[in-house]
């Protein structure tokens, strides 16, 4: 079934992984969502974003990591906590960690780089949920300290967690949204 692109960014939503159906998605699926993120806008072409792709076994050391950074960063662990990093590891067949190199011609600013990385995310996204695959964006207090994990070099940064698993959107309705109208100040 085709959906259009209205129906498509309305129904486009935070999908967790605790949602997710159990049924497997391909490597060959999730190719195909990540090659549309390469048309984003881009100032320059600079083309910032890039991604580490983690599913099977390689899911278990990143949720390792994870727990090792939360329990780094905190006085007060919560095991609570701890079970949910594992758990959303687990149950996701694919987690994306969004990248983002900062371009050497310093006349980008760096938010415009930023802002290039999460349109590509946001293309993405839509293709997720075009094609039934359940995803969220997460970025945890511990996603600075993640680089050496990762082998990103000084120019380069984490942006976040992108987790994916199946889901049916049929049913999802738009969610309540205050009037565009009150939003836009028209000049003639």
């Amino acid at each position: 079934m085709v959906k259009d692109i209205d129906h498509i960014i309305k129904t486009r939503r935070a999908i967790y992984p605790n949602m997710y159906t159990g049924k497997k998605l391909s490597k060959n699926l999730i190719e195909k969502v990540i090659e549309n993120s390469n048309y984003a806008p881009t100032h320059k072409l600079t083309q910032p974003w890039f991604f580490k792709v983690y599913s099977n076994d390689s899911k278990k050391e990143l949720s390792d990591e994870m727990v090792n950074l939360y329990k780094k960063g905190n006085t007060n662990i919560k095991n609570s906590k701890i079970q949910k990093i594992k758990q959303k590891c687990e149950k996701s067949d694919f987690i994306i960690c969004i990248c983002m190199k900062r371009s050497s011609n310093e006349i980008i600013p760096e938010w415009e780089e930023i802002a290039s990385t999460a349109m590509a995310v946001q293309n993405i996204w839509l293709s997720c949920a075009s094609l039934d695959i359940g995803c969220y964006w997460s970025s945890p207090s511990y996603i600075n300290d993640i680089s050496k994990f990762l082998k990103l070099e000084s120019d380069q940064r984490c942006l976040g967690f992108f987790y994916m698993g199946h889901y049916k959107h049929s049913n999802i309705k738009p969610p309540k949204r205050i009037n565009i109208k009150e939003k836009i100040e028209w000049f003639n």
